[in-house]
């Protein structure tokens, strides 16, 4: 058996998120019916992360095994003709070494969030940023994504539905900056909880509005009670940006 490792490019926006499901179309399904096509070959393909319906992906990365040995070039232009017309391109792909694994090998997962803060609604991204239309103090909200860096339990922030053994886990780079009209929020982490990037962002906008303050925001960290998390921000704004791994 042969391993390959792609980095995907995706827009989540017509699909049920990574995982297959059993009624509507994901990305692996999507990936998985290429990779037949291509080859005649059942697999299952493993991926760093597992994006919710709607969230997009600008790097995630794949891995999967073959019988045969393909030319990796040959295997990206195959899979990119024969994804079409779903709105998923292979970026690279790359033999590697069976100790390879797309979610484990993983030493940092990072994600970036887009907000759009203006009073017109948003038309070419719609699909791609989370409207806020009243004015939001990016700087305050940076502020105040400081206060949350580092290893904590993070059960505020973390779906009822995570299956996490464990809420605790450390934030590496969370910070917020405005670009004209764009808000863009920036994570970075060897893993995150279910929905905890939106959550945190949800979050951060109620600082924006001056609803909240940074000692507010950190105080609903501390009580690691999901109670105390705002609305959390819609998928669309969401992108799973790069994953790193071990040199060589």
């Amino acid at each position: 058996m042969f391993r390959y490792k792609l980095i995907l490019e995706y827009d989540g926006t017509p699909f049920c998120g990574w995982q297959r499901q059993a009624d509507r179309m994901s990305v692996q399904q999507a990936l998985e019916e290429a990779i037949f096509r291509l080859s005649g070959e059942r697999v299952t393909t493993q991926a760093a992360g597992r994006t919710d319906a709607g969230v997009h992906a600008l790097g995630q990365v794949v891995h999967f095994d073959l019988e045969k040995l393909w030319d990796p070039f040959r295997i990206s232009e195959a899979l990119n003709y024969h994804l079409r017309p779903h709105p998923v391109a292979v970026i690279l792909c790359e033999t590697v070494g069976k100790a390879f694994e797309a979610r484990f090998s993983a030493l940092a997962r990072h994600y970036q969030y887009r907000i759009l803060n203006r009073r017109a609604p948003a038309i070419i991204e719609r699909h791609h940023v989370w409207h806020v239309p009243m004015p939001l103090d990016a700087d305050i909200m940076q502020v105040a994504a400081q206060r949350i860096l580092g290893r904590h339990d993070f059960s505020t922030f973390r779906s009822s539905e995570c299956q996490a053994n464990s809420p605790i886990r450390t934030l590496d780079h969370f910070a917020v900056r405005r670009e004209a009209d764009h808000i863009l929020v920036t994570a970075s982490a060897r893993s995150f909880l279910h929905h905890q990037v939106r959550s945190m962002v949800g979050s951060l906008k109620l600082v924006g509005e001056g609803k909240w303050t940074p000692d507010d925001f950190r105080a609903a960290l501390d009580a690691a009670n999901r109670s105390r998390c705002g609305a959390m921000a819609p998928a669309s704004g969401l992108f799973f940006v790069q994953v790193d791994y071990p040199a060589g």
